[in-house]
């Protein structure tokens, strides 16, 4: 009998758990290196409730602990079967799963946040038969979609797209603010053919300088620097905007040396010899400074058998060193001077 009257008791706790509480048990659980990850992903506010929640807690119980667990993983269960086939099929599987009641509470659950945004069925759309299918379109149709979808799959159709419609959408997609729902639903109607219901009938942002920056930053280094070229003829101030929050290779100039110095112990030698193929003399020098006489001589020698290589190559090279730099950034390690910006070393 105390045995039946504890459970009973134990399940009430878990259940009178709130969500911020399920929150800070799940990530107490995980660990803090995947809870520093997932706290990249939230904002201020969020961190501060969070770390708030798990400061209160004492101490995890088992029964607790599991069922945060099940219900996380019920709930990724659940919207895995929306991502790929719908609410339909969603509640069919986990019906299957789960039964009836369980299934519905879970379903009810997802759907009471749902938020439905523009052009989901373009996202789940590969980018060449898209790119395809909207090259015709006007260059704010084609900002609008790029806009609203993810930034890798938007930087493969941006890149492809013909040289004088690129620097056009990459204006239109940075200097874009709120879309009607009505513009929305009739772009969608003539993409999809059919009409898709919005969630939300208020204004919904999209684009913005921060938008295009992503895009940009994932292209091939021939179209980043055509577009910013081409912008910095016709809009030179958005071009400048857009540069200050951007990293190019030739942008290493403006690390101290000490970064320099931390971003080449990053690097192998033969990849940084085929970075610095088509540089500036500048960008060069700054390298050969930061490194001992000896490296040097031995970089420029390899500079000098190497022959020939192809562009593409080269500005490959670039980009993964360039994304080396992004993520000494990130991690704290170096600090990038944007332009414009004093006093950004301590």
């Amino acid at each position: 009998m105390a045995a039946n009257s504890g459970t009973t008791a134990g399940q009430k706790h878990k259940e009178e758990l709130s969500g911020k509480q399920k929150a800070a048990v799940f990530l107490v659980t995980m660990g803090s290196e995947i809870s520093a990850e997932i706290f990249k992903h939230l904002n201020d506010s969020e961190i501060e409730t969070l770390t708030w929640e798990i400061a209160r807690l004492e101490q995890i119980e088992a029964d607790d602990r599991d069922f945060v667990l099940q219900e996380f993983q019920e709930l990724m269960m659940a919207q895995d079967f929306i991502s790929s086939g719908g609410l339909d099929y969603a509640r069919e599987l986990l019906e299957r799963s789960l039964g009836n009641q369980k299934a519905t509470d879970i379903i009810n659950r997802l759907t009471s946040s749902l938020k439905t945004r523009p052009f989901d069925f373009i996202r789940r759309t590969d980018p060449q038969h898209l790119l395809n299918f909207i090259q015709q379109e006007h260059p704010q149709t084609i900002a609008l979609i790029l806009a609203y979808i993810e930034s890798a799959q938007a930087s493969q159709i941006l890149s492809q797209l013909p040289q004088d419609k690129q620097s056009d959408v990459a204006r239109r997609i940075a200097t874009m603010d709120r879309t009607s729902p009505e513009i929305l639903r009739e772009v969608e109607r003539v993409l999809d053919k059919k009409l898709s219901s919005l969630s939300q009938e208020d204004y919904t942002s999209a684009g913005g300088v921060e938008s295009i920056v992503d895009i940009i930053n994932l292209v091939d280094r021939t179209t980043e620097k055509y577009i910013i070229e081409t912008l910095e003829e016709e809009d030179p101030e958005l071009a400048e905007e857009i540069k200050k929050r951007m990293f190019v290779f030739e942008d290493i100039v403006m690390l101290d040396d000490r970064a320099i110095q931390r971003v080449l112990r990053e690097v192998d030698s033969p990849e940084l010899a085929k970075a610095l193929k088509a540089v500036d003399a500048e960008v060069q020098e700054k390298i050969f400074r930061n490194m001992s006489k000896r490296a040097a001589a031995l970089l420029k020698e390899d500079m000098d058998y190497m022959g020939p290589t192809r562009r593409k190559d080269v500005e490959e090279t670039q980009q993964k060193i360039v994304a080396v730099i992004r993520k000494l950034e990130e991690s704290g390690d170096i600090v990038i001077a944007r332009n414009g910006e004093e006093d950004s070393f301590v």
